[in-house]
Formats: C-alpha cells, structure tokens, sequence
C-alpha cells in the first residue's frame, strides 16, 4: 500500500461557481469543473464540507493544496477562500482562483498573477475578504454573450451543451494541467505555456 507522505498545505486553490444540480455543466461553474478534473486526476474526493466549501487537502505538483468549492454561491465566494487562507496563514499570492470569464473565447485559458475583479462578482468578494487583489487567477473561457441585448446572467447560467461542452470539457482538462505546472514549475512557466 502506498502512503503518501503529509505535506504542509501551502497553497489554496478554488474553483468558483454554484452549488446544486441547476448550475451544473453551466458556464459559470467552469471553476467546479476544473476542481473536478484536478480530483478525478489526482484521485481525491473533493465532499469534505469545512470552510463553506466542499473540500480536501492533496499534493499537486509537489505542494500541499487545501483544494475547495465554495458552497455559499458565487458572490460570497470570498467567505469561504478568506476563513480557509486565514485558518492556514496562505499569503494571497498563494491563493489560486479558477474562474469563468465572458471575455475570453470559449476554452481559451488565462493565468494572471493578480488583478481587478474584471466585474465578475466571485473575484470581486475574494479581493474583499482577502483585502487585495494580489493573488494569481486562471480564467476558463465561456465566450462572449450572442447579442448586446441578451441577459449576462442568463448567458453565463445557461447549460453547456454539444460542441460547447465538449470544448468546456477540454478546457478543464488543460486547465488541471495548467494547475499542476504552475504548483509545480512557476506562475510563469504556467503563463508562458498556457495563455
């Protein structure tokens, strides 16, 4: 049997989005569905509720990673990322946010080492609760709205599905992987790769 060998956790992931069966596989879930890729690959349920979030600790790229998905729906979404980095002492530069993002093409990945909230309300109550906006983020490309006119909360809690799955679906894949190379190698080796 093979024992892995407890390592401090140094890092705090979380994946944004919204608990229950009516936001899964929507776009603004893309934050669970990369969580979900890192435990399927890692092979750790990620259903220990602690901190308002589903959680569990890992190795990822050779850190220890308290890895969560906070249950208080997306725009509290700071209560649960500032308690768990205030209970381990994770300094904001160690707290990776994965998130959708409107602006950027369906799939299509961005790793930032900090910045504004960009108007998505996730981001907006982590910057509140952790007091800055110096902490790195991986955004999940969900695509632009199709019309001016048509309703952004209706865009982004709309189900993915066909093609547009199947591209969201690849786009946790290389996310996870984008994950694990930044944990293991750098942000910058992780942004050189994958934006």
């Amino acid at each position: 049997m093979l024992f892995q060998r407890k390592v401090p956790v140094t890092w705090l992931i979380a994946g944004l989005g919204n608990p229950g069966d009516p936001y899964e596989n929507t776009r603004h879930n893309a934050g669970f569905r990369v969580i979900d890729e890192l435990a399927e690959r890692g092979n750790f349920p990620v259903q220990k509720l602690k901190f308002h979030a589903l959680t569990n600790t890992a190795v990822i790229g050779g850190q220890g990673v308290l890895v969560m998905k906070p249950v208080t729906f997306m725009n509290l979404s700071g209560e649960a990322v500032g308690e768990a980095a205030r209970f381990y002492k994770i300094p904001p530069d160690h707290v990776l946010v994965v998130s959708d993002d409107v602006d950027l093409p369906l799939g299509k990945l961005r790793i930032r080492k900090s910045g504004s909230a960009g108007g998505h309300n996730g981001l907006k109550s982590i910057i509140q609760h952790l007091g800055t906006d110096q902490f790195p983020r991986l955004k999940v490309g969900v695509g632009h709205k199709p019309h001016p006119d048509y309703d952004m909360a209706d865009w982004v809690l709309g189900k993915l599905q066909g093609e547009d799955k199947k591209a969201m679906d690849q786009a946790a894949q290389r996310a996870a992987q984008a994950v694990e190379c930044l944990l293991a190698h750098g942000i910058d080796k992780a942004m050189n790769q994958y934006n």
